[in-house]
């Protein structure tokens, strides 16, 4: 018997983590199916599907070739879900439904009596209105770019309650545009943001600031993946799996940041984090000096520290971006307040502290033309704003290592 086609279905799919839950899943088969539209019916014919989930832009498209979709998919109008049956019918469900509830409720975030504000009119839109009105909310408003309620009019709206972003806006690589500003809903006691990469997006990162409960789309990502398995393989999968592929996933794709004082251990350590792991680390000092062709010393010799910060602001925003890294930074990257939302978007802050006595300051120019007790006294704040978690760097490298591998692993998924 031939091999059956599992897979994610889309017109673009290189930021796609759902092979990875689903050969997690026992599916070791699943694939990245990426398609033109007009290449849609001949694929969607093919008698060898076996399971296949659908995402952007294709939701609503594959409908008319489905032969039976589930009623609760056909009321929000959306699918991403298909199965080829014993029977030969293409069968369709809506499992971003069930992902959308688990993501909202895993958040804390409670629809009953609220006020919706909907951004995006897309198949994952239709989805988030079907399940707010499920879950009790009290009006939903639709934002698009040329509907009657539209970015141009959104002070209409200051008072939802709940903001859902279901566009692609804020996704891997243009992680600094965010659709909307949470500053114009005051009254907002909830944000949701479909886009999984990266984990915080700056609509996210904004609402942790404002200290509003919020949720990336992982777990929505995880809970309808799971919903979907069940229906490719006919069978029950428990909702402890949610939680178990979650931390997986946080723990793999997350990165492990590194700061501190100069000379307080962080290349060290990081190379025994590189070790214990198998995970690259990357070095922003040494990436400023492969852009600037000299070492750190001479660069603030011939052209100054401003100069170092505008290039390590750069390079620790592409680094920031990145997933499954180990990023040691320079101990003046705290200076520049921008830097915080590029470490930590998709990554959790270790502060390594270590006695001031035992730093070393060969070439290290601002620990030289400064006193480390100043020094400490300026960033102390800064390393404490930053910082998810300290961890004292009194052993060996690789004991250290080993203690922020442990509260990673045991963290990452929160």
């Amino acid at each position: 018997m031939a091999e059956r086609i599992y897979g994610l279905l889309g017109r673009k799919l290189g930021h796609s983590w759902s092979p990875a839950i689903h050969r997690a899943l026992g599916c070791d088969s699943y694939s990245l199916i990426e398609l033109e539209p007009d290449a849609l019916e001949a694929f969607l014919s093919r008698s060898d599907i076996g399971g296949l989930n659908v995402t952007i832009p294709y939701k609503r498209d594959v409908m008319p070739y489905c032969d039976v979709i589930d009623d609760a998919a056909k009321a929000i109008g959306s699918v991403n879900t298909l199965v080829r049956r014993a029977d030969g019918k293409l069968y369709a469900w809506n499992t971003d439904a069930a992902g959308f509830c688990y993501m909202a409720k895993r958040a804390g975030i409670d629809f009953t009596d609220r006020k919706i504000v909907i951004l995006g009119s897309g198949g994952a839109s239709l989805t988030a209105q079907a399940m707010s009105r499920a879950m009790g909310a009290r009006e939903i408003v639709v934002v698009s770019r040329s509907g009657e309620n539209n970015y141009e009019n959104l002070a209409a709206h200051a008072d939802a309650d709940i903001i859902v972003n279901t566009t692609p806006v804020g996704m891997y690589p243009n992680v600094n545009a965010a659709p909307v500003d949470l500053s114009a809903f005051p009254a907002c006691r909830g944000v949701l943001d479909v886009v999984y990469n990266p984990r915080r997006t700056a609509l996210l990162l904004q609402a942790e600031q404002l200290g509003i409960p919020n949720s990336d789309g992982l777990p929505m990502l995880v809970a309808q993946a799971t919903a979907a398995e069940a229906h490719f393989f006919e069978k029950t999968v428990p909702e402890s799996e949610n939680e178990r592929l979650l931390a997986i996933l946080r723990r793999e794709t997350g990165n492990i940041v590194l700061i501190g004082m100069p000379g307080c251990g962080k290349t060290t350590v990081g190379q025994a984090l590189a070790r214990l792991t198998g995970r690259e680390a990357i070095d922003i000092d040494e990436r400023v000096c492969a852009r600037c062709g000299c070492s750190i010393p001479e660069l603030f010799a011939r052209e100054g520290e401003q100069a170092f910060r505008a290039l390590e602001q750069e390079e620790t925003a592409r680094a920031g971006m990145e997933s499954g890294k180990i990023i040691l930074t320079g101990g003046g990257v705290v200076k520049d307040a921008r830097n915080y939302a590029h470490l930590h978007r998709n990554g959790r802050i270790y502060h390594l502290l270590r006695d001031l006595s035992l730093l070393p300051t060969d070439g290290r120019p601002i620990s030289q033309s400064t006193a480390l007790s100043e020094l400490w006294a300026e960033r102390a704040p800064l390393y404490a704003a930053f910082r998810d978690a300290e961890i004292t760097n009194t052993g060996t490298p690789e004991e250290t290592a080993e203690n922020i591998w442990r509260d990673f692993c045991e963290n990452s998924g929160n």
